[in-house]
């Protein structure tokens, strides 16, 4: 009887079954687990974007599934078709989208799957699903280098202009008066702070002196009765108001004195003559002044009649 197993069957065995764990191995490095059942779909694009085969799909974040193969066709509009393995148990409505979007900063792609409302009706294996494609941060950057071209040249032009105005003449001279402006501020600071240190203190003394005269002076009224001295006030001034009131009345003799024209124009007249009398007495004094040595004539003839 002939040995099954062979140096040449064990050969062979040895060989499926590195070719098995080779197939194995591949696709658990690329994430497929061929032991877990899965159901498949498409989705087309225009544009895939760099997605690649084993890149994943997600629902709200979770991973599902992953991209089992891309097959491209140039003359179609959309010319990728994306063939995606999602786990067995997971159903997807009719309506669900597959949204490209880029998984990182750095622009890795993945698919999204967006449920629809609708629960009643789900898609069977091999469906085609509705797809869109997400902007990007790269595609915002590209909708958006146009307008930082545009904004890049105002700004060019922005520094030329501040250039152009730096080296003009009237900048130069508007430093050179800062420069002057400041040289004066530091002589004034350094007089400032002489002022400071020698004037202050002498005008904070004298402030002090007349404060603790302030306080002198206050101590001084509180010490004053002034009670009486309010009262001897009121009583000055009433007694004033009583003066006003006789000057105003006619019948008194400030009040004739003030209202009476008549008594005004005969003063008046007294003054006048008097001014008068003054005046003859100064011009003529011999007929109002009688002076001698051995008295008056009459008294001397009264004397020799005697005899």
């Amino acid at each position: 009887m002939k040995k099954i197993f062979t140096q040449e069957v064990k050969i062979g065995i040895a060989f499926i079954v590195a070719i098995v764990m080779a197939y194995i191995g591949i696709n658990y490095l690329k994430g497929i687990n061929i032991f877990t059942p899965t159901n498949h779909y498409y989705a087309t694009f225009d544009n895939v974007g760099g997605l690649l085969v084993s890149n994943s799909v997600y629902v709200k974040g979770y991973k599902v599934g992953q991209v089992r193969d891309i097959q491209y066709d140039f003359t179609k509009e959309n010319s990728f078709v994306v063939e995606l393995t999602v786990e067995d148990n997971l159903k997807l409505p009719k309506g669900t989208i597959v949204r490209l979007y880029d998984e990182s900063i750095m622009g890795g792609k993945a698919l999204e799957l967006v449920y629809s409302e609708d629960f009643s009706n789900f898609h069977i294996t091999g469906d085609t699903l509705i797809s869109e494609k997400q902007i990007g941060l790269m595609g915002m950057l590209g909708d958006l280098a146009p307008k930082l071209e545009g904004t890049i040249n105002h700004v060019d032009s922005l520094i030329v202009s501040v250039d152009n105005l730096a080296r003009s003449q009237e900048i130069k001279n508007s430093l050179k008066s800062f420069e002057s402006t400041m040289a004066d501020l530091t002589v004034s600071s350094a007089k400032l702070k002489v002022m400071m240190n020698h004037q202050v203190p002498t005008i904070l003394e004298n402030v002090n002196q007349v404060s603790g005269n302030l306080k002198k002076v206050s101590a001084d009224l509180k010490q004053m009765d002034l009670v009486n001295l309010y009262a001897r006030i009121d009583k000055t001034i009433a007694n004033l108001q009583i003066f006003s009131d006789n000057l105003n009345q006619k019948d008194g003799t400030l009040g004739m004195l003030m209202h009476d024209k008549e008594l005004y124009k005969n003063l008046t007249d007294v003054s006048s003559n008097a001014n008068l009398l003054l005046l003859d007495l100064k011009e003529n004094p011999k007929r109002y002044v009688h002076f001698s040595l051995w008295g008056p004539k009459e008294k001397k003839e009264t004397k020799k009649e005697q005899k």
